[in-house]
């Protein structure tokens, strides 16, 4: 799992695993581009191994991405989850995982990729969001989408109250996502991801 922040889906991913005995992959890894964050604390406190491959120890995207993947391959990752990740991958990412690499966005794609999903649905004013599980591809918030959920924008809704609603539906569709790839129940075809089992 790769993280820039809190955890807070690394938590929903191992309460999950905690509470469906089925759930059987093993969290072999959580690498940060950071030091000093909550999930690193939160993946201390549950015993899994962590990294910190910090950003700005490298001159670029593409030696960044590469420190990553000779990261995740030396702990014999096969599935990548990216959980609040705000660092955009290079292609060798893809090429090294190709269909491989799960995000999850605070939106319902194509609408509104990018980092500030949130803020920018409620200045378009739109009535419902939501969130978005995806397959990494090339482009950003462009790959094969798993699964989506939407979520209501209230009159009332600042971006803190929305993304607080958004990450609720976010804690309870990614594992649940990730269940599915790491257990082989889903496959790509094209841009379209075909669940074998619900």
């Amino acid at each position: 799992m790769l993280i820039s922040g809190s955890g807070s889906n690394l938590q929903a991913i191992v309460d999950a695993q905690a509470d469906d005995p089925s759930f059987s992959a093993e969290l072999a890894v959580v690498v940060s581009d950071r030091f000093g964050v909550g999930g690193l604390l939160r993946a201390e406190t549950f015993g899994i191994p962590s990294e910190v491959v910090n950003w700005s120890d490298y001159p670029d995207r593409t030696a960044f991405t590469a420190a990553i993947c000779q990261t995740l391959v030396r702990y014999d990752v096969e599935l990548v989850v990216l959980a609040g990740f705000m660092r955009i991958l290079s292609e060798e990412a893809i090429q090294r995982f190709p269909n491989a690499i799960l995000n999850i966005h605070p939106a319902l794609l194509p609408a509104f990729p990018g980092a500030h999903a949130v803020e920018d649905a409620l200045a378009y004013g739109v009535k419902t969001t939501g969130v978005t599980v995806h397959f990494v591809d090339e482009h950003v918030d462009h790959g094969p989408i798993i699964a989506q959920e939407p979520v209501p924008v209230m009159a009332a809704d600042t971006a803190a109250l929305l993304h607080k609603r958004i990450q609720t539906i976010e804690h309870r569709l990614y594992p649940k996502c990730v269940r599915a790839a790491a257990s082989g129940h889903l496959r790509v075809e094209g841009r379209t991801v075909i669940w074998n089992e619900r």
